[in-house]
């Protein structure tokens, strides 16, 4: 289902929204708020944080105690954690407090994947529609690609807990619809037999005022890369291309949280044209992007890479490959280029020319930049997922 074939556009949606985290729910929800079609945002953050997004508190219900004991958890030592996850319990225990929480007053419900199969079904007993958003690829598909990856680096993958994937299988079959931001994503539903008719692709967007176009204050090529310094995201095989490129007033600037996994390889491409920053807040990443000639990246997997339509705005053209989302983004050429996974040839012959033609990289940016403009910023984003929600509404 696409909004290109939905004619009922004057379907009142009224919906509730429920998220551990926040992800892009808020962006989602302040859309909806606009169109006057959101009842409530559950989420597991605080009041003070979520209204920075432009949501209303009278809509916001905030569950803290979830996303404390999450953090909480996340700065245990690694042995503490590993001996006791209790990630799967925490997301049950919120999934539980949604669901008590629904009521007949929404049309709409819209879950994220992991921590929704009980509210889902409280949705569908009280009469609602209900929306999965599934950011990534199918679970198995990511843990099966991930798990190969991790073996050719020879690193042990834990991936989730079996619960976890467990929950999220339940959820795929007792929604009415999946949302998945990307073709990539898209398919490896379909290769898992996930009936068509049940999935919706929306990519996401940028919030334009975050990420403005500015001038870059010097002349050295750089290459910029956004996201955890981790396997998931290629970091390995973008060190090497950079690394045996060894061109010459050039920098390699990896904007992000550093990971235990990938520490090694950071020693071995150790050098003062690879420089590390960061994480930051979402809303201060332009600062960083400004500096670059070039966004790149080579994830193995990522349903949709946020930072590429964050670049995009930014003025920078895109290097990533086929398990990004940026197909949907980019045209070969125009705003970027799309390379397969684990390429490093590829990956070196698309720096190289950025690097060899100034001019074109130029054009490129300015592509880029109009794109994100005229297509996906979240005010896109978000009427494009209205009108899938009014379809899945069915007739009035």
């Amino acid at each position: 289902m696409s909004p290109t074939n939905m004619d009922d556009v004057s379907r009142p949606v009224n919906a509730t929204i429920s998220v551990m985290g926040r992800f892009h729910a808020f962006y989602l929800a302040r859309a909806l708020q606009d169109a006057g079609s959101l009842e409530r945002l559950i989420t597991s953050y605080p009041v003070f944080e979520t209204v920075k997004y432009g949501v209303d508190r009278s809509h916001i219900r905030s569950l803290l105690i979830h996303e404390l004991a999450a953090r909480f958890w996340r700065k245990l030592p690694a042995p503490l954690r590993r001996l006791h996850n209790i990630t799967h319990q925490n997301m049950a225990a919120f999934d539980w407090n949604v669901a008590r929480r629904l009521d007949d007053r929404s049309s709409v419900f819209i879950g994220w994947s992991g921590g929704s199969l009980r509210s889902l079904g409280r949705a569908k007993d009280l009469g609602m529609a209900t929306f999965l958003e599934r950011g990534s690829s199918h679970m198995v598909h990511q843990q099966a690609i991930l798990a190969e990856e991790y073996e050719l680096n020879g690193l042990e993958h834990g991936g989730h807990h079996p619960a976890i994937t467990e929950r999220e299988l339940a959820e795929y079959e007792r929604t009415d619809y999946v949302c998945v931001p990307s073709l990539y994503a898209w398919r490896s539903f379909i290769e898992k037999g996930f009936p068509k008719e049940k999935l919706l692709i929306n990519p996401y967007g940028v919030d334009l005022r975050h990420f403005p176009r500015r001038e870059k204050p010097d002349d050295v090529f750089r290459v910029v890369f956004c996201g955890a310094l981790s396997v998931r995201k290629g970091l390995i095989y973008l060190l090497k291309a950079f690394s045996e490129l060894n061109l010459p007033n050039s920098e390699l600037l990896l904007i992000g949280s550093r990971q235990a996994e990938t520490e090694p390889l950071l020693a071995r491409f150790a050098s003062d044209r690879i420089r590390h920053v960061g994480p930051f807040r979402e809303f201060d990443l332009h600062e960083y992007y400004r500096l670059g000639s070039v966004f790149c990246l080579p994830s193995i997997e990522d349903g949709f890479g946020m930072v590429l339509v964050q670049a995009m705005a930014s003025g920078l053209p895109l290097i990533c490959s086929t398990n990004t989302g940026g197909a949907d983004l980019i045209a070969e050429d125009r705003e970027g280029f799309v390379v397969p996974i684990r390429d490093v040839d590829a990956l070196k012959q698309k720096i190289l020319f950025l690097y060899e033609n100034p001019d074109i990289r130029a054009e490129m940016a300015d592509a880029a930049r109009a794109r994100a403009e005229a297509d996906f910023t979240w005010d896109h984003y978000g009427a494009r997922a209205l009108a899938l929600y009014r379809a899945g509404l069915g007739p009035s």
